[in-house]
């Protein structure tokens, strides 16, 4: 999670894995401060600043003049569009439902509950919105702003050439991203989950099991999300002296995966296992391997990716994303960007947690 600066501010930083063009070829840019060090130093919480600079009629005199004497001090500047922001709020945050389409995802409207429990903290609610178009883009931002709908949006699966977060942040709209930003290194408002930290947990979660073998099933080459999954799993079977592990590909679809489970459990082998990029992609091993007469746990070890409600009816072990630390998170950084505050300084990863089942479980069969 993001924390406070602390109030010994380090004027400058070097910024890392940006190109002389995209900032005007300097590599050093001044920190600002923050309004969250203006209310330490005053000795006053956030939104009494906020109110020191939108609305003075509402803070007592003897504490307007200290916050004030403290933004003097500090020489904080609140960026001009989020001034302008702050006084024409709507109190919404935008939300766009379906960012890839029809595509099958198991992880957004569990997201979407989180947010929208998460708003009543942060005093807003969440304007959904969506396409018609089989690959959305920016129509639905474009018609959502001159409608004056939204302060800010939470965008999620986000995706190389992503065309949201620059179109976003050229018109000075805050926004914070689930997902990493994969094309442009700069920009660090944005959550994410570890893929290939949780992918390298399930392959030692396996080895300790007692399985030897451990194949993957993953999306085909290019989906940043899945390549980062399928490298932790690579990783880990090397790092365990797992050699030719097998792995085959496929799309986020169940007979698809069914298809593709075939041939991959041929070089497994029963007694072996299988690491799949979703717990969808899982739901088709299970298929192929019950059509064999297996019994999931003694005959093939299984884990997933997402933590589904689909997991939990299958029995199938599965790497949960703690979905209500990043909602909190990233309505945090909307919060503070509408309240004049710089970006992040980095992107923040969440650690996904494994929940066993009895796909691992040797010792009982589980779903069959």
């Amino acid at each position: 999670m993001v924390s406070a600066r602390n109030m010994n501010v380090q004027i400058t930083q070097v910024v890392h894995g940006a190109s002389s063009a995209g900032r005007n070829s300097t590599a050093v840019r001044a920190l600002r401060v923050t309004i969250n060090e203006v209310a330490a130093h005053a000795d006053v919480s956030r939104q009494t600043v906020s109110n020191t600079l939108n609305y003075p009629d509402r803070v007592r005199p003897a504490t307007l003049q200290r916050v004030r004497e403290s933004i003097d001090l500090l020489g904080y500047r609140p960026s001009a569009p989020s001034q302008q922001l702050r006084r024409q709020r709507s109190g919404a945050v935008g939300f766009e439902l379906n960012a890839l389409g029809s595509a099958l995802n198991d992880v957004a409207h569990p997201f979407l509950v989180a947010l929208s429990v998460a708003t009543a903290q942060y005093g807003c609610h969440l304007v959904p919105f969506a396409s018609g178009d089989a690959r959305p883009a920016l129509d639905g931002y474009i018609d959502t702003v001159q409608r004056h709908l939204v302060d800010a949006f939470v965008i999620v699966d986000t995706h190389p050439m992503d065309p949201r977060p620059a179109w976003l942040s050229q018109r000075a709209i805050p926004w914070v991203a689930f997902g990493r930003v994969w094309d442009d290194e700069t920009l660090t408002n944005w959550a994410d989950v570890d893929g290939r930290a949780g992918t390298a947990a399930a392959v030692d979660h396996l080895v300790e099991r007692g399985y030897e073998t451990i194949g993957y099933l993953g999306w085909p080459v290019g989906s940043a999300v899945g390549d980062d999954r399928r490298d932790g799993w690579a990783t880990a079977t090397a790092r365990r002296g797992i050699d030719a592990a097998p792995e085959a590909v496929c799309e986020q679809d169940i007979a698809e995966a069914t298809a593709a489970a075939g041939p991959l459990l041929d070089c497994v082998g029963r007694g072996g296992a299988v690491v799949c990029a979703s717990d969808l992609l899982a739901v088709g091993v299970l298929h192929a391997a019950l059509a064999r007469g297996w019994h999931i746990g003694p005959d093939l070890g299984l884990v997933g990716f997402d933590g589904s409600g689909t997991a939990q009816m299958c029995g199938i072990t599965t790497l949960v994303q703690p979905l209500e630390r990043i909602a909190d998170h990233c309505l945090k950084v909307v919060h503070d960007l509408l309240d004049g505050a710089p970006a992040p300084a980095s992107g923040s990863l969440f650690q996904p947690q494994l929940f066993t089942r009895t796909s691992t479980d040797r010792t009982k069969k589980g779903f069959s």
